[in-house]
């Protein structure tokens, strides 16, 4: 067999496999009838989560959405999405807890205030109609050490005005909320450079 009619067979090959699987995207996408907002999990111990809703902010951003944002857990250091945000974007409703990390408080009552104010400001986030997206960024944290009440939480996100989308991160967080997502993504840490004694780098992981 000659090389030009080995690759002519590669090349039909490819074709006649690119063929089929445009089929299969095609017929998915015509099933996809329903039209509604969505809630999307970002879990899982690998790096990333945080990064991927911000990604999504970007995207809503571009299509002049109005974007909502919750941090739990994060502000009590700067991040570059933070000043982004604020100086770049000032019409994102944008609010941080400001606690820094919980094993760093190590203050169950403070804790527990601090995510009860933040909840206030986030279930008026997930009730405002203009929010195309909503970001409760680390808020699985607030259900695994039940600082939040979770039916309080599964509700409001249930409830969200129609055409709204949620994405929720972190770690854990129960069943529930699992079962609640139309959408569930993990990100499996199966590399760390922390874990070689690399530190955490500017613009990369803050």
């Amino acid at each position: 067999m000659t090389e030009n009619s080995n690759n002519d067979k590669k090349n039909a090959k490819h074709k006649a496999s690119m063929e089929k699987q445009k089929a299969n995207v095609d017929a998915n996408i015509a099933r996809a009838d329903e039209e509604r907002g969505i809630v999307l999990l970002l879990t899982g111990d690998g790096k990333g989560k945080s990064s991927s809703a911000f990604g999504m902010v970007l995207r809503s951003l571009g299509y002049g959405y109005k974007v909502a944002i919750t941090q739990f857990i994060k502000g009590a250091q700067l991040s570059g999405e933070e000043i982004f945000i604020k100086e770049k974007h000032p019409e994102v409703d944008f609010y941080q807890m400001g606690t820094g990390f919980t094993w760093n408080t190590q203050d169950r009552e403070k804790d527990i205030a601090a995510a009860e104010r933040t909840w206030e400001v986030a279930a008026k986030q997930l009730q405002n109609p203009d929010n195309h997206l909503v970001i409760l960024d680390e808020l699985t944290y607030m259900l695994a050490y039940k600082y939040l009440d979770e039916a309080m939480v599964l509700d409001a996100i249930n409830n969200r005005p129609p055409e709204q989308s949620v994405v929720v991160t972190g770690r854990g967080g129960g069943k529930a909320i699992k079962q609640l997502a139309d959408t569930v993504s993990e990100i499996n840490d199966s590399k760390h450079a922390f874990k070689a004694g690399i530190k955490a780098r500017k613009g990369v992981d803050f």
